[in-house]
């Protein structure tokens, strides 16, 4: 069963289908029988709420969380976290996790041949702040392969959790960087059948938040609802 703030409200074709072929695991794991929509209480409408104990100093720097410093290029991360209005979301609980620079997981699934980074672990949380801003300081990461057809190449992506008042079920999506051509090559990428709502999912170069001589900086909000909502990985009201 699924809660009816699981139903995708989008325009149609801005969500990627549960079901998409060319996405070879979406064929196992979509649903074959009709979902189920329950009615909201206020519980699903106001939980859950997130203390800042949650949070530790420096859990949004995933350049600093271990002895050394990681290799690769460094960037800042930063966006807003907004409703179908435009009004800001604070207190959402925001994570992320992607590969190094070389393209792979720390995890122990991820056997792609090539180099572990002892000082980057790839995770990072934190939580919008009173306009809804979020923002991370990371690696950029590199393509990998992962078998999904011959010669099948992931674009460049940070995975996103988002979590937290209104939301009964953590929305999770990825966020791409501009220029890079293997997305439209990605069957993931492509399983958003709207153009449009495809390029919502690629992040803005922002040099006014680059630091000079040190760090570029992209930026990407984060919709939930709408019209021009943010494609998630599962429907969502």
């Amino acid at each position: 069963m699924i809660e009816s703030s699981a139903i995708q409200s989008g325009a149609p074709g801005t969500q990627p289908a549960y079901h998409y072929p060319p996405y070879v695991s979406s064929i196992a794991r979509s649903p074959r029988m009709p979902l189920i929509v329950l009615p909201d209480t206020v519980t699903e409408r106001t939980g859950p709420v997130f203390g800042h104990g949650l949070i530790r100093e420096g859990d949004n720097d995933l350049t600093a969380q271990h002895s050394g410093e990681p290799v690769g290029e460094r960037i800042f991360v930063h966006g807003r976290v907004l409703d179908e209005d435009g009004r800001p979301l604070r207190g959402t609980l925001v994570e992320i996790w992607q590969a190094n620079a070389a393209g792979r997981y720390r995890h122990k699934v991820d056997m792609h041949d090539a180099p572990l980074d002892p000082n980057f672990s790839g995770a990072g949380r934190m939580l919008t702040d009173d306009e809804g801003r979020y923002w991370f300081k990371t690696i950029k990461p590199g393509p990998y392969p992962w078998g999904n057809h011959y010669n099948a190449w992931r674009p460049a992506h940070i995975h996103f959790s988002l979590f937290g008042a209104g939301i009964l079920s953590r929305l999770v999506t990825q966020m791409y960087f501009p220029g890079d051509p293997l997305q439209p090559l990605d069957p993931i990428f492509n399983s958003i059948p709207d153009g449009a709502a495809r390029r919502r999912l690629v992040s803005r170069l922002d040099m006014n938040r680059a630091e000079p001589n040190y760090a570029l900086a992209y930026e990407w909000d984060i919709v939930l609802r709408g019209r021009a909502d943010t494609p998630f990985e599962e429907p969502h009201r």
